[in-house]
């Protein structure tokens, strides 16, 4: 049966780029010995992993011909749309890249709580085990999961279910209309793209933290050295010069090799910082939908004026409503994740090296004439200096955690902090957009996506696997 099933399912790839730009069909289903999505697991019926939160030694990579029949096979047998079950793979794990399990509890290719996974979960190759870190048996899973909650008559609830945010259906739909109307190969190229970009972004981030180290010890031996060469010419006993000297010396060696390293160090900067250009140049060159657009971080704009100032979207990206002692917004973002100009904007001072408490940093005042003051940035882009004239949606930096940060992001405030940057009308119609609440449900967004989702339309079958439909919390 599981030949049979991957049999079908390959021979289902030649057709997965088929849908029109607004259009998604889903195949008819296969025949399998596969669990109804019409109810539930029962207790005991199928044997999962123990511990469930447990990772294997040796996770499980799939090349892309794999991933492709596996999303297509499992959405044929559920009446689900493969590029949805893509969508779901790509946002939750990243292909498997990344399964956690996540700080809420969630596990596997397909990011299951692992409740939901006793009642939902599939053994897709019948080895004897449901597990959630198997892709087969988690995007199969998927498939009843969605199948369970309507998703062959009403896919946006479906995905909706799966994670209780609008933002999240968005996302999710959004991507899946990218990779629909592009087809399998676009589907793969935005991924090795998006994961080249983010590596490049990582790379400098990382190089500038080594080299920022690296001068911090420079510059304390060259103070050192100084501070030995000056004792040494106020001392008058020719014995006690040569001893004060000596040591200034031995220090100067120090700081000489850490001049070098510092040298290799801009190097690798330098070669970091070219490769991350070159993955932006390539990003914007697929950017041709606003999907694949936060795919790969880029600004998030609205009719404001203004700019949302880390990218990333609201899957990533969180603020709170306050700050932990005064008003500011402190936006976390992983390490890395891109930083913008909200607004045209002049440059009124700027820092690369950290400061005690705002690390890299730097301040604008933006056309309306408000100032703004980003802190903990991990890299400051080089052209971002005193007069220097930026555009809405200019890269400035990374995000970064230097300076007085317990974790990677972005503290943004208006100078004077007088009041909550979130409560500024511009900043809150992004919520959902390009960031979600951390502390408040995030409202949807405007019309949300009544022109943009995409419609997926079901080829009749002989028999559906989602008659009813099953309500159920995640």
């Amino acid at each position: 049966m599981k030949r049979m099933l991957v049999g079908l399912a390959l021979a289902l790839v030649s057709v997965g780029g088929t849908a029109s730009a607004d259009t998604f069909r889903v195949l008819p289903s296969a025949p399998a010995s596969l669990p109804s999505a019409s109810a539930p697991n029962q207790p005991g019926q199928v044997s999962v992993p123990t511990p469930i939160s447990a990772p294997p030694a040796v996770a499980q990579s799939l090349n892309f011909q794999q991933l492709v029949a596996l999303w297509q096979g499992a959405g044929s047998a559920y009446g689900i749309p493969w590029e949805v079950l893509a969508s779901i793979n790509k946002v939750e794990s990243n292909f498997g890249r990344n399964m956690g399990p996540s700080s809420a509890g969630a596990v596997g290719w397909m990011q299951f709580m692992p409740s939901t996974w006793e009642r939902w979960g599939v053994d897709a190759n019948g080895d004897g085990v449901a597990d959630p870190w198997n892709p087969e048996d988690a995007i199969y899973a998927a498939a009843r999961y969605l199948a369970a909650s309507g998703g062959a008559q009403d896919i946006s609830r479906a995905v909706l279910s799966y994670n209780h945010a609008q933002w999240y259906v968005d996302e999710v739909l959004q991507l899946a209309h990218t990779f629909g109307s592009g087809g399998v190969d676009t589907t793969f190229a935005l991924d090795r793209l998006q994961v080249s970009l983010d590596a490049a972004r990582k790379d400098v981030a990382a190089a500038n933290r080594q080299l920022v180290a690296a001068l911090r010890v420079q510059r304390a031996l060259a103070k050192r050295e100084d501070s030995w060469q000056a004792k040494a010419e106020d001392v008058q006993l020719l014995s006690r010069q040569l001893d004060l000297q000596k040591t200034a010396t031995l220090v100067g060696v120090r700081e000489h090799a850490a001049a070098v390293r510092v040298a290799q160090l801009r190097a690798q900067l330098r070669q970091a910082t070219e490769a991350l250009t070159q993955a932006r140049t390539q990003a914007q060159n697929m950017t041709t939908a606003p999907t694949a657009g936060a795919l790969f971080a880029t600004p998030v704009t609205n009719d404001s004026g203004y700019v949302f100032p880390v990218g990333g979207g609201p899957s990533v990206v969180s603020v709170s409503h306050h700050h932990h002692d005064y008003p500011a917004a402190d936006i976390a973002a992983p390490e890395g994740s891109p930083l913008y100009a909200l607004a045209d904007s002049v440059v009124l001072r700027s820092w690369a090296q950290p400061d005690p408490t705002c690390g890299i940093g730097l301040t604008l005042r933006a056309g309306d004439g408000q100032e703004w003051t980003y802190c903990h940035l991990s890299y400051l882009d080089p052209q971002v200096v005193q007069g220097a004239v930026l555009s809405a949606g200019q890269s400035v930096g990374l995000v970064g955690s230097t300076g007085d940060a317990t974790g990677p992001h972005l503290h943004l405030q208006l100078d004077p902090a007088t009041q909550y940057p979130q409560l500024e009308p511009w900043f809150q119609r992004f919520a959902g957009t390009a960031f979600r609440w951390q502390d408040a449900p995030t409202p949807q967004p405007g019309a949300a996506a009544s022109g943009t989702t995409p419609v997926f339309a079901q080829v009749p079958s002989q028999a559906s696997t989602s008659a009813g439909v099953i309500r159920f919390t995640r």
